[in-house]
């Protein structure tokens, strides 16, 4: 299966670039993988470039989770990461993802000097 980049998963969701749009469409058409990479540079994208809101994040992350023609990598632990940022928008969603891929990997605590993430369980504020 193919893959796309943050730039293809920004035009799904901004919708800003009418040809690059269409072009990311007809590209994951066909089906398409998204890493977990991918999707965190394009978190932050929508957050800081296109200063996104926490709801509005939030809403465009579930849309990929729940896109069609998309495959998430780890989807079990995009969604946790996803409903943990829906409770503590706060944490930013990277924050959460990171602690839900440690989770999965089995490397909890999650050592942090963030004080609003070294509340959350498996985290461990240093």
């Amino acid at each position: 299966m193919r893959a796309v980049d943050t730039n293809v998963l920004v035009r799904l969701i901004t919708r800003d670039d009418a040809r690059q749009a269409t072009a990311a469409d007809s590209f994951v058409g066909r089906g398409a993988w998204v890493s977990i990479l991918a999707l965190a540079e394009a978190s932050w994208v929508l957050e800081s470039v296109y200063e996104r809101s926490a709801t509005d994040l939030a809403a465009a992350i579930a849309m990929l989770l729940d896109h069609k023609d998309l495959t998430m990598q780890d989807p079990e632990v995009v969604a946790g990461a996803l409903d943990l940022f829906r409770e503590r928008p706060v944490l930013g969603f990277s924050d959460c993802l990171m602690l839900e891929l440690a989770r999965k990997a089995g490397h909890l605590p999650l050592g942090t000097f963030d004080r609003d993430l070294g509340k959350v369980e498996g985290t461990q504020k240093l």
